[in-house]
């Protein structure tokens, strides 16, 4: 039963942090236009990757 009393006031902080930070998101206008990026995925042109990229590349996985 004690402890309730803990986590009663500990899932009530949780949800105002959540609160606060959706009510900064939205004040930051992070919701303002989510259909760009979208759009610009899906029509996005593939470029082939230089030799330079792939080495690159291969350097950080460690393959050889």
């Amino acid at each position: 039963m004690t402890a309730i009393i803990y986590l009663i006031p500990i899932s009530i902080g949780l949800g105002l942090c959540a609160l606060l930070g959706f009510f900064w998101s939205v004040r930051a206008s992070q919701y303002d236009n989510m259909e760009s990026d979208a759009h610009r995925i899906l029509e996005a042109e593939d470029k082939p990757m230089s030799d330079a990229q792939r080495r690159a590349l291969n350097g950080l996985s460690g393959d050889s």
